[in-house]
């Protein structure tokens, strides 16, 4: 066999691999969050979300909903650096990302089933 044939017999069966590896996963919410940002955002936004007082007193000054946290949980970043990953109960993450108005950064308390966002800054 010539390795034209090779090659398109190959090609050939790489694409309709494709196709059906393409159709089995076109329904399904398959996600690739495997670095430590994408994972930990994950994290948060799969547990049940809880605003301390000074959290809410804060979105409500500086008009921001709701939606828009989940959309930084979505967008956003952890800065592992001022984040306090390494506690015994629950973890702290910095989350730092873009409302439609401000720059902001998020300090979240994640707990095993509870994530409670504790305080909200504008950053510089």
């Amino acid at each position: 066999m010539k390795l034209i044939h090779r090659l398109g017999f190959y090609l050939g069966g790489f694409a309709i691999g494709l196709v059906i590896l393409a159709f089995f996963l076109s329904g399904k919410r398959t996600s690739c969050d495997y670095g430590p940002d994408a994972r930990v955002l994950k994290n948060i936004r799969i547990k049940e979300r809880v605003y301390s007082e000074a959290a809410a007193e804060k979105l409500r000054t500086l008009k921001i909903d709701t939606s828009e946290i989940t959309t930084i949980l979505q967008k956003g970043d952890v800065d592992f650096g001022r984040s306090q990953t390494h506690l015994d109960s629950c973890n702290i993450y910095l989350v730092t990302g873009r409302s439609q108005k401000y720059d902001l950064e998020l300090l979240f308390e994640n707990c095993d089933s509870i994530a409670t966002l504790q305080k909200v800054e504008i950053s510089e």
